[in-house]
């Protein structure tokens, strides 16, 4: 999928959020526990709730490695799923991978190849030639960690280096480096008041924003500092919609939350 693909969907669908997979088995319904796949039962109920919601869906593939070979079962049946079904879907490989020369090469083969992801989450520390290698993949998306929402960010990502924070570092150099139209970026809605001083460096990339609801990330803020003309932004919230409910309502109650957000971002959209 293409950034004009994406913005498309999003002015279609009046929706710019992504639904964060992350199963985790004492969580979900005790029911779906009898299944033979439990996980995938979980995520294909989410997904049939709330496709016409969302733009995106971002399974954190550590949800499903910590289950071993049943677990990355579970997400190629979910992914296989979302690229079956729902085409117009865009899918984000949760996996902050990165690291150099052909083991990136490997990580995004088994991610944009194999599992057919339309994007996977990289992290830049290991710079140029860790990242390089995801961008190489045509129509596919490399989403750079840049200014996280954790609390550990401030223990690197807003350091002074000569005189610059470092993510606006990474942010600069990393425009320079091939494909990088590919990239995307991280950036957390706990530091809402950030985003102005990024647009500011990429004014026109897509940044994944995880960090409303559970995290306490105001979706306003972000819109206000964040959006581009393009609107720019993915929205992500996972435990706050898919686990709206513990009960057999639990996708019914995933489809109300993810559609109260739907309809903030209707308002926001509307308003640009």
């Amino acid at each position: 999928m293409t950034t004009q693909q994406l913005t498309e969907q999003i002015i279609k669908k009046k929706s710019f959020l992504c639904i964060g997979l992350d199963v985790d088995l004492n969580k979900i319904p005790q029911h779906l526990l009898q299944t033979e796949d439990p996980i995938f039962e979980f995520n294909k109920a989410i997904i049939d709730a709330t496709h016409h919601l969302c733009v995106a869906y971002k399974p954190n593939t550590a949800f499903y490695e910590a289950y071993g070979l049943k677990g990355w079962k579970a997400l190629e049946k979910t992914i296989n799923y979302l690229n079956d079904n729902h085409p117009d879907i865009f899918t984000i490989a949760d996996a902050k991978r990165g690291d150099i020369g052909n083991t990136s090469t490997m990580y995004a083969k088994a991610f944009f190849e194999d599992l057919a992801f339309d994007s996977v989450t990289v992290a830049p520390y290991m710079g140029k030639d860790s990242v390089e290698p995801f961008l190489a993949f045509k129509d596919k998306h490399t989403i750079m960690l840049a200014l996280t929402s954790n609390q550990g960010a401030f223990d690197f990502q807003t350091k002074q280096v000569e005189g610059k924070e470092l993510y606006k570092q990474v942010l600069e150099t990393s425009k320079n480096w091939k494909n990088s139209e590919n990239l995307m970026y991280v950036v957390g809605a706990t530091k809402a008041e950030y985003f102005a001083e990024i647009r500011k460096i990429v004014p026109n990339s897509f940044l994944l924003v995880p960090g409303v609801g559970a995290q306490g990330g105001n979706l306003q803020d972000v819109c206000k500092y964040g959006m581009s003309k393009n609107v720019g932004l993915l929205i992500n919230s996972s435990r706050g919609i898919i686990y709206a409910s513990s009960n057999d309502d639990f996708a019914q109650a995933a489809a109300a939350k993810a559609e109260d957000l739907q309809q903030q971002m209707e308002v926001v959209l509307n308003n640009k």
